[in-house]
């Protein structure tokens, strides 16, 4: 709902839409976990169904759907996963537990861990001394490459990664050396790195955990002193051995590259420090940049960062920023005062910080691969270089990371593609988040961010860049967070429009709810935006989601506070009219025509005289635009005036009225042939003539009606798709051109110009292409009553002919459609008057020969290659013949005889019957309408009160139908009135022989 319909409608709409958003807010929002006692039946249950596969799955499958209803909100589970773990380990550690169970328990665990995260899972593992051994026994007894229980051994890695922390020497496990059988006995330790190697180089899940279980049992000290060097050389090894331009290869690369980042996440910094430059050199050997594999190169920025943080020292730098007040209610109640921000800047001790960093070369090759990385094709590469970015730079000094911002500044230039303009978004996000962007570097980064806000670039058919402006929305929401608002004060103004502008004009529904998520927090932190609330609570998270409400209504409201004003005129005259798709151009001009009452004296002095170049410039697009925009500009000038009682010129000057001249002749000049001009043109020419523009006697009212001739006669040549588009265009330009150019002072038409128009139309009726037919049918339909005066006769027998079905034009279908459309229209527009001349009126002398005509055109089964082509026209005679009734019902009722009335609402029920549901639809719906009208009723329906007892009047709005099981129960009623019992028996046999087998049932 629009929020003008919410005001029409008052405060009980307005409470009742806020009641609805709540509910779609909190529609999937759990409070607990509420099948503890079927979880815990299915799992007493597991040894039940173990046995039989089908039960098998059945119970899992059930296990997953409970599961998966929490996966966004896990927490909910913390209280249940003991037990749960408890049950599933007591049935893995029975040793009377056969196979299959045993695998379907550590399936049921997989999936617990899936939704809740194996971080918080794993604390929950049993992981005493007694533990160690049999867990690993039961991790060499599987198979690596049994594919059916992978869970199995992933879970056991993940359980032995738990064991590994026990704080005692393996060596102490190892008891004897020396086996029974007199063999060497494999140390514990070296067990465990088998077992790790071995699963590091599978495809499965199992090398995810097995990279989990490297990180823990290689920082033991035990394991560190003996086999953390020989480790690293393997796995450097594995890498240079390995190709990612192979399927092994990169199997194992992934694995190799998950072991060696987790490693240096969780290992201690002077045991990681030996060995980061030669893994980095190795690393840099392997040329991951070049590989197509995203994940590699994902893992190989993970591993970058987490080797550039083992190079310098954990340390908080001293000369970061940082907010004094964080509070959100403090900023409220502030009522637009700033408070004033720190700096944890210790100046005495500014030299000593400084002589304390110790920075090794290798930084600057990791802080470059770093920056590559922001440019990388897929988000997930990105984003992990712009956090490895943000880490790293909080560790170094002031002017090496003033560097870093220097350099990530040249992501942004438009030799640069979307990518990069992303990744430099996403870095710099991170480091106003974590206060390494200082205030002095604002100035710098404001106008590149409001460059990203509106960041759209045309490739093919189509654009790139709302990445780019979502990621722009995020770093406003992380400066919201991160500055005190007197550091945000010279940039208000700019930061508010830019957001403003993307959440009500953005093409993309993430980036506008991101632009008003952005806006929002500003709102709440730095309390400085103008009107923020106001604004906020009209553009809010659901309001967003609507694009025409936002470009209709909502940039209406936005724009009566004058500071968002022209900056968003600006916006859609510069961005918006020349965009590359043309829906967004077509609404953009729309809410320029309701943003004209908002700055009337901009639009005609600046605005319109920007557009008129640019409305006859060689960019298609640009042009297209420009021309809807200046119609729509000029109309709403043209109403404002006209509403302030001033002449529709007050707000134009000669050369203004000349420039609008002037499009219709360039136009015209450089050629028609497109099928975005002809439109343009047309709503140009309806805009002007609804404006009442003083161009009566112009030469360019000739040139107009010409265009719009040869618009309709032009219509065979363009596609289809855009046939129906020109068509309506052109009938509204010519409706608008009559009633405002070809009546005289008498309210009478021209002799010569009306024997002109009507001949001209009549004889495009009988034309051989179909689509000259429909035009002319329409555009006698749009006529004004001044010009149907005296030739209604003439104008309804051409309609007539129109509409029989000849062998030469059988296959015409949408010309009889668009005829007796015309027909309704023309009826409407001349009115009725029983005893009046049937050359000006409907009246008694026409009225058969009308429904003569209607009803004729439901009888039209026509088909050919497209279908039930016949059905176009039944449903245009349905529609005609409802509004035809109704207009002589509410003048004279007295038109309408029993047989007629008889024979419409029989012709209807046979409708209602049919298989195609649409049509049934239609037909119902007129059925329906016919019956229940009650300003006056229509007379002489057949059994009425039968009628509508079948159809009561509270169950019209209800009715599906469209579905044949609602609507056959109620259409087959009609059987027991004799009336309707033969129409309906046919519309049912028509139905019984068609080929949908729902319907044939029914």
């Amino acid at each position: 709902m629009a929020l003008g319909e919410a005001d029409a409608l008052g405060p009980e709409a307005e409470e009742s839409r806020a009641q609805e958003l709540d509910v779609i807010a909190r529609g999937n929002a759990l409070e607990s976990f509420t099948e503890s006692q079927e979880v815990r039946g299915l799992v007493g249950g597991l040894a039940a169904v173990c046995g039989d596969r089908t039960a098998r799955e059945t119970a899992v499958e059930k296990f997953i759907v409970i599961m998966d209803k929490y996966q966004e909100q896990p927490h909910l589970l913390d209280c249940h996963l003991e037990w749960m773990m408890n049950l599933l380990l007591d049935i893995i550690r029975d040793s009377a537990s056969p196979s299959e169970l045993f695998h379907l328990a550590f399936k049921f665990l997989y999936i617990i861990t899936k939704v809740r995260g194996y971080k918080r899972f794993l604390r929950l593992f049993p992981h005493e001394v007694g533990d160690l051994q049999p867990v690993l026994d039961m991790l060499v007894d599987q198979n690596p490459k049994d594919c059916e229980t992978w869970e199995t051994r992933y879970m056991l890695l993940l359980w032995l990664s738990m064991i590994c922390l026990i704080p005692f020497d393996l060596a102490r496990f190892d008891g004897n050396t020396v086996s029974e059988e007199g063999h060497a006995r494999m140390p514990t330790m070296d067990r465990i790195l088998k077992v790790a190697k071995c699963y590091l180089v599978v495809s499965d899940k199992a090398r995810d955990a097995a990279a989990v279980l490297v990180s823990k049992f290689i920082v033991r000290p035990d394991v560190r002193q003996k086999r953390m060097a020989d480790f690293l050389d393997w796995t450097l090894s594995m890498l240079s051995k390995s190709s990612f331009q192979t399927m092994e290869g990169t199997v194992v690369m992934n694995g190799m590259l998950q072991a060696l980042a987790q490693l240096f996440k969780h290992g201690k910094r002077e045991d990681c420090l030996p060995y980061a430059a030669t893994v980095l050199e190795c690393l840099d050997n392997c040329k991951l940049s070049e590989s197509n594999q995203m994940v590699l190169r994902k893992l190989g920025m993970k591993l970058v960062q987490r080797l550039g943080l083992t190079f310098v020292k954990p340390k908080v730098a001293k000369w970061r920023y940082q907010r004094g007040c964080r509070s959100l209610a403090a900023n409220l109640q502030a009522k637009g005062s700033v408070t004033q921000s720190q700096m944890i800047n210790v100046a005495a001790n500014e030299a000593e910080d400084e002589e304390a960093y110790d920075i090794p070369g290798e930084i600057e090759n990791v802080v470059e691969q770093l920056l590559v990385g922001l440019k990388d094709k897929d988000t997930i590469v990105r984003w992990s270089a712009a956090k490895g970015i943000g880490r790293i730079t909080g560790r170094l000094p002031k002017e090496l990371a003033d560097d870093v911002v220097g350099s990530l500044l040249d992501c942004f230039s438009f030799q640069e593609t979307d990518n990069a303009w992303h990744g430099g978004c996403l870095a710099l996000a991170e480091l106003g988040r974590r206060g390494l962007l200082l205030p002095s570097r604002i100035s710098d980064v404001v106008p590149v961010i409001l460059k990203a806000l509106t960041y759209d670039e045309k490739r093919g058919s189509c654009s790139v860049g709302s990445n780019v402006r979502d990621a722009a929305c995020y770093v406003c929401w992380a400066f919201a967070r991160a500055y005190d608002p007197s550091e945000l004060i010279p940039f208000i103004n700019q930061i508010s429009s830019a957001l403003v502008i993307a959440a009500v004009f953005d093409r993309d529904v993430n980036c506008r709810r991101a632009a008003s998520a952005a806006f929002q927090e500003n709102v709440g932190r730095q309390g400085t935006f103008p009107h923020g609330i106001d604004i906020l609570t009209a553009a809010d998270y659901f309001a967003v989601g609507n694009r025409v409400n936002c470009y209709l209504t909502i940039s209406v409201y936005i724009a009566g506070f004058p500071e968002y004003t022209q900056p968003m005129i600006d916006h859609l005259v510069n961005m918006k009219i020349n965009h590359w798709d043309s829906v967004i151009r077509e609404l953009s001009t729309k809410a320029l025509h309701n943003l004209t009452p908002r700055a009337p004296e901009y639009m005609a002095n600046v605005v319109l005289p920007r557009l008129l170049p640019l409305s006859v410039g060689t960019d298609l697009h640009t042009r297209h635009g420009a021309i809807l925009a200046c119609a729509e500009i000029t109309h709403a000038l043209c109403k404002l005036a006209e509403e302030n009682n001033r002449s529709v010129t007050y707000y134009f000057n000669e050369k203004s009225l000349e420039g609008l001249k002037q499009i219709h002749q360039e136009v015209c000049r450089k050629g028609l042939g497109g099928e975005l001009m002809r439109p343009a043109v047309c709503t140009l020419i309806e805009k002007l003539s609804l404006s009442k523009m003083p161009f009566r006697g112009d030469p360019i009212i000739e040139g107009w009606q010409w265009l719009i001739n040869d618009s309709l006669r032009s219509l065979p040549l363009v596609s289809s798709t855009a046939r129906q588009h020109i068509k309506e265009s052109a009938v509204s330009a010519l409706a608008a051109l009559c009633n405002e150019y070809y009546i005289n002072e008498k309210g009478e038409a021209d002799p010569a110009l009306q024997d002109e128009l009507v001949t001209r139309y009549i004889s495009g009726l009988q034309n051989t292409e179909e689509m000259i037919r429909c035009g002319f049918s329409l555009a006698l339909g749009a006529l004004p009553r001044f010009l149907l005066k005296g030739r209604l006769q003439q104008v309804l027998e051409g309609l007539k002919k129109a509409t029989i079905i000849s062998p030469e034009d059988v296959s015409f279908a949408q010309s009889r459609r668009d005829a007796l459309i015309a027909i309704a229209k023309v009826c409407q527009t001349v009115g009725v008057k029983g005893e009046g001349s049937q050359e000006e009126y409907v009246c008694k002398d026409n009225v058969t020969q009308i429904y003569a005509t209607l009803l004729n055109g439901v009888t039209d089964y026509t088909t050919d290659s497209r279908g039930d082509v016949g059905g176009w026209v039944r449903k245009a005679a349905m529609t005609s013949l409802m509004e035809v009734t109704l207009l002589l019902v509410q003048n004279e009722a007295e038109l309408i005889n029993a047989n007629i009335c008889k024979q419409i609402m029989c012709w209807l029920a046979q409708q209602a019957a049919e298989k195609i549901d649409k049509f049934r639809a239609h037909a119902g719906s007129v059925f329906l309408t016919l019956l229940h009208f009650d300003r006056p009723p229509v007379p002489h329906i057949p059994h009425r009160e039968e009628l509508e007892r079948i159809f009561p009047r509270s169950e019209t709005e209800t009715l599906n139908w469209n579905a044949s099981s609602e609507a056959f129960p109620r259409i087959t009623q009609l059987l027991g009135l004799p009336t309707y019992q033969y129409y309906v028996l046919l519309g049912l046999s028509v139905s019984v022989g068609g080929l949908t087998e729902t319907t044939v049932r029914k």
